[in-house]
């Protein structure tokens, strides 16, 4: 068995340094990677009870040690951020950020409060390695205290109740993103337990108004108090952990994302009274408009990541989806197969194309009166290194109205390079995820989502995206969503991988 381990290891690694120099063609990649699964370790069993899959491939010991007594501290820690109410707008993030500094305080670590906005504070706290910090080696942990809101009535529990039913932690934020800050604040005290001799400093950071990026966001952040927390690596949210029929299928790293840019589409039309209806009506216009732009699709096109995302996770699809993932690049093919992809899974979709979705329509001042102008909004979000100007252009010539026009918001998500690939904190969270998920594929990820890292590495930080909980689709949906859930068994797991990457890279050795 050891034997055929390492011979699946030594496939794989000879996978990646082929993808990386990119001497090998997808058919000869594919059969590479057949032939290393065939001799991998299987992943783990389905447990019951929700519990989430554990590692069966031998590790050397890690620097961190035992994680299962701060992994139960910070269950209970989680609880208590999701039972503080912060949702955005207006955020209130202070409370929890004043909680998050007791904390740390009373294990001995100087945390410290950065007043961004009236009721708003961010939380950041260093281990050093040394007596002066050292940012061109710094590793960032950072999580967002903030949550979006709730409709109540579409919840089963109190969306700020923290309540465990059937081996899940229910609640707003148990996710999307308080579940990443318990398990960040976990890995940060852990490693300060350990005693560990680090080789760079260590810095937590609880980020404000991450879900709407205004004025308390990361942003003002940087522009305010970047010297407390610059650094050259950080890990984020924004990966997955995919688990499928009880087993972990793949580990997703991101490290590029969308950008999101809002757009107003603004019908203009004479007002009036109700009982004497008109053609020019604003809102039939802007209704029309929106009908068009809800059914168009924008060209597809491949990132060098999300083509990498594609090839690696071919071999784990069934037949038929492998089957059309490996022509998706193909002449005779490809139209057919990226149609097929689109159509078999919305964030597939989303990762090989721009998206806009209408999100939000507002017209009208009384029931009877037909109003003079009427908007809608468009949440659109670009692949990196595309821009919102070709994409209206399009608009503008699809809805084909003189009484329509678009208007760029001004609250556009940041434009970045992607993450590289070739760091040693990539290698490092690569080797550690595949270590502790028996052997599974760790994929380069562009999430569809926004995040903070995109400011991150508009500052030259090498910013990756895991969020290490082992998760279904089902409870994926759920964030922004209603019943948002963690399981608790891969919130366990979870601590754990997250403290051991921590450790790894950050300890001397």
């Amino acid at each position: 068995m050891k034997r055929n381990q390492n011979k699946a290891l030594q496939g794989q690694k000879k996978m990646g340094d082929a993808l990386v120099k990119g001497n090998c063609g997808m058919r000869a990649w594919l059969s590479a990677m057949a032939m290393a699964l065939a001799v991998s370790l299987p992943v783990a069993a389905q447990m019951p009870g929700g519990a989430a899959p554990t590692s069966s491939t031998p590790m050397s010991p890690s620097p961190i040690g035992d994680t299962s007594a701060v992994a139960k501290e910070a269950q209970g820690w989680l609880v208590d951020l999701i039972k503080m109410n912060t949702t955005n707008p207006p955020g209130n993030e202070q409370t929890a950020a004043k909680y998050i500094a007791g904390i740390l305080q009373k294990e001995g670590i100087t945390a410290e409060l950065l007043d961004v906005a009236p009721g708003r504070s961010a939380v950041v706290a260093r281990l050093r390695s040394a007596a002066v910090a050292d940012p061109s080696k710094a590793l960032l942990l950072v999580a967002h205290m903030d949550v979006v809101g709730v409709e109540r009535a579409r919840w089963t529990v109190d969306p700020f109740g923290a309540e465990t039913k059937d081996g899940y932690l229910y609640g707003r934020g148990a996710i999307d993103d308080k579940g990443m800050l318990a398990a960040n604040l976990a890995a940060f005290i852990a490693l300060k337990r350990s005693a560990a001799r680090l080789n760079r400093d260590v810095i937590f950071l609880a980020t404000d108004d991450e879900e709407q990026g205004g004025d308390a966001s990361i942003k003002t952040l940087i522009a305010k108090y970047w010297d407390k927390f610059a650094a050259a690596y950080a890990l984020n949210e924004g990966g997955r952990v995919v688990l499928k029929n009880g087993k972990v299928q793949y580990v997703a790293v991101q490290a590029s994302e969308k950008v999101a840019v809002n757009v107003a589409v603004i019908a203009k039309g004479p007002s009036g009274h109700g009982s004497q209806p008109t053609k020019e009506n604003a809102v039939v216009h802007l209704a029309a408009a929106v009908a068009k732009i809800g059914t168009y699709s924008t060209p597809i096109h491949f990132t060098s990541i999300v083509r990498r995302y594609f090839e690696q996770l071919a071999v784990l699809e069934d037949d038929e989806i492998g089957k059309w993932m490996r022509s998706l690049d193909t002449p005779d093919r490809g139209e057919h197969a990226q149609k097929v992809i689109a159509d078999a899974d919305p964030m597939w979709n989303s990762m090989m194309r721009d998206t806009i979705a209408p999100t939000m329509l507002t017209a009208g001042v009384r029931n009877n009166v037909i109003p003079g102008e009427a908007r809608a909004n468009l949440n659109i979000r670009l692949l990196p290194g595309d821009t919102v100007e070709p994409l209206l252009g399009e608009l503008t010539k699809l809805v084909n109205d003189p009484q329509i026009r678009f208007e760029v918001q001004p609250d556009a998500g940041q434009v970045s390079t992607p993450s590289s690939l070739e760091s040693d904190f990539y290698a490092t969270i690569t080797k550690v995820a595949a270590q502790e998920f028996s052997g599974v594929p760790v994929l380069p990820y562009l999430s569809t989502g926004a995040t903070d890292s995109a400011q991150l590495r508009w500052h030259n930080v090498q910013a990756y995206g895991l969020m290490p909980f082992p998760i279904t689709e089902e409870d994926t949906k759920r964030m922004h969503g209603d019943d948002e859930r963690i399981p608790l068994a891969s919130f366990t797991k979870g601590v754990d991988v997250l403290a051991k990457i921590v450790a790894e890279f950050a300890s001397a050795r």
